[in-house]
């Protein structure tokens, strides 16, 4: 059996991750007191329920109780995975806006913007030991992809995730570590690269005439395999590399590809995603 909690900001997509699981044939259950997962989780396995998914935010009862009550139900021997969902104060602001809905934490002394700052807040404990999505600019299909490359990775073995993006369009929030790369040369000044990616060969060639380049991707590199093991030691699990340039389409796509060849294996598990390689 494996549990799926599904936990982040209000207005970051709980709702679409919880409805994407039950289309994958998971038994979904929505805002439960914290303090009932692990009787739940008991009952569901005894039920021969194998895919559980269970939402928990800021509306739940005991929400601070949730990390200690994960290792309570791991120690069942049921495996157990958190996700956490979050997304910038601006993006949150503009769904509210759309819905029409009230902020759980809004009320006559907090404004909405202070409501989402004071649950960030409240809920950093679980950012930090969840697998995270930064759905700021996502849609509801990269969510989905999103969601489905994480429910398939092993808890015994920590994550990589590596990630391009631009910062014309903010940094991630998902990030663990972010490398600037937009000193290196750009092909978006070159007429017939400019409405390439990073991922089409002219580009690649671009790239690969350059020392500079080159020497960026391996400082990154010797950076990320020297401390991976570090991180495994403190039984993290999951890590998330982010590489940015300006527009997130060339330098980032790049040198982010680049560390995703270098680190897949059949015993790793690496996913890469580019986050603004379409804008």
């Amino acid at each position: 059996m494996e549990v799926i909690i599904i936990s982040g900001l209000s207005g970051s997509g709980k709702s679409i991750a919880l409805n994407a699981l039950e289309d994958n044939n998971f038994y979904c259950i929505d805002n439960l007191p914290v303090t009932l997962l692990s009787s739940i989780s008991q009952h569901l396995n005894h039920e021969h329920q194998d895919k559980v998914a269970i939402s928990v935010d800021i509306r739940s009862i005991d929400i601070e109780k949730l990390p200690h009550v994960i290792k309570e139900i791991e120690s069942l021997s049921i495996k157990t995975k958190l996700i956490y969902l979050e997304s910038s104060t601006e993006s949150i602001v503009r769904r509210f806006g759309e819905t029409r809905r009230r902020h759980p934490l809004a009320n006559e002394k907090l404004s909405l913007d202070e409501a989402i700052e004071k649950e960030r807040s409240m809920l950093a404990p679980l950012a930090e030991i969840g697998y995270k999505i930064d759905t700021s600019n996502m849609s509801v299909n990269v969510l989905k992809t999103a969601l489905s490359e994480l429910i398939q990775l092993k808890e015994d073995r920590l994550a990589l995730q590596l990630s391009s993006f631009g910062y014309k369009f903010g940094i991630p929030l998902d990030a663990d570590f972010i490398f600037d790369v937009r000193c290196l040369p750009n092909p978006h000044y070159e007429s017939n690269l400019k409405n390439l990616t990073g991922i089409d060969k002219p580009v690649i060639d671009f790239f690969e005439n350059f020392k500079e380049v080159d020497k960026m991707f391996q400082d990154i590199n010797h950076f990320v395999k020297e401390w991976l093991s570090a991180f495994k030691i403190e039984q993290r699990h999951s890590l998330n590399i982010a590489i940015g340039c300006t527009g997130g389409k060339h330098r980032s796509v790049y040198i982010a590809n680049k560390l995703f060849t270098n680190f897949s294996n059949p015993k790793s598990q690496v996913t890469i995603r580019h986050r603004d390689i379409n804008h």
